[in-house]
């Protein structure tokens, strides 16, 4: 990536909160430029720069992410626990949260799908919630009490998954729901078996969200 689109990448960033994932954002960032252009990037600069089609916006949603995983760790404050670490990163979710069941159908899917027999990819949505589960594991094992977490990183990930499904439905009890997940675990005596039986569930769950987005058929 250019120097240019890394920044007016960057610049995208806070105006998905109010123009989405969209072609549109990356655009108008150049209008954030410190010294702004006159107009928005035509769309053929839009494609140069980020890709043609959803490819642009799927390049947007992995730059916010990207960033999302960045202030975990920028943020991160004092010995924080496992449960303390993933709530901070859901409420990271909340400015843009109407936005992400397009962002996260857009990831999940692909004009290299073979459809219909695979209209949607799970592997994006899998290795995002890998990566959160990741960055948590790294700020929570500084804290010795949570140092079992770092062994049980494919818990994480399913259980920070199921929580960023809760909250896309019902943002208030989110924090608690993760809370459930994170006591249940901890006690649990098969953590891998329930995990692949979690991330089923979750899997089916995530795919009526990508298909009820919009974005695919």
């Amino acid at each position: 990536m250019t120097t240019t689109s890394a920044k007016l990448l960057k610049l995208a960033l806070p105006l998905v909160k109010t123009h989405g994932f969209t072609r549109e954002a990356l655009s108008l960032s150049a209008l954030s430029l410190p010294t702004p252009l006159a107009n928005p990037l035509p769309d053929a600069s839009v494609t140069a720069l980020f890709g043609p089609g959803d490819d642009a916006c799927r390049t947007l949603v992995h730059a916010w992410l990207d960033d999302a995983r960045r202030r975990m760790k920028e943020e991160a404050t004092g010995k924080m626990g496992m449960g303390e670490v993933l709530k901070a990163r859901l409420k990271s979710n909340e400015p843009v949260l109407e936005h992400l069941p397009e962002a996260f159908a857009l990831l999940a899917s692909s004009p290299l799908l073979p459809l219909p027999l695979l209209p949607v990819d799970p592997a994006p949505i899998i290795k995002h919630a890998a990566q959160v589960s990741n960055q948590a594991c790294w700020i929570a094992h500084s804290d010795a009490r949570e140092s079992s977490w770092y062994t049980r990183r494919a818990t994480i990930s399913a259980i920070y998954l199921a929580a960023e499904l809760h909250q896309l439905t019902s943002p208030k009890t989110a924090p608690a729901f993760l809370d459930s997940l994170l006591e249940n675990a901890e006690h649990a005596g098969k953590a891998l078996d329930e995990t692949a039986l979690f991330a089923s569930y979750i899997w089916k769950s995530w795919r009526g969200i990508v298909r009820s987005s919009g974005v695919l058929v």
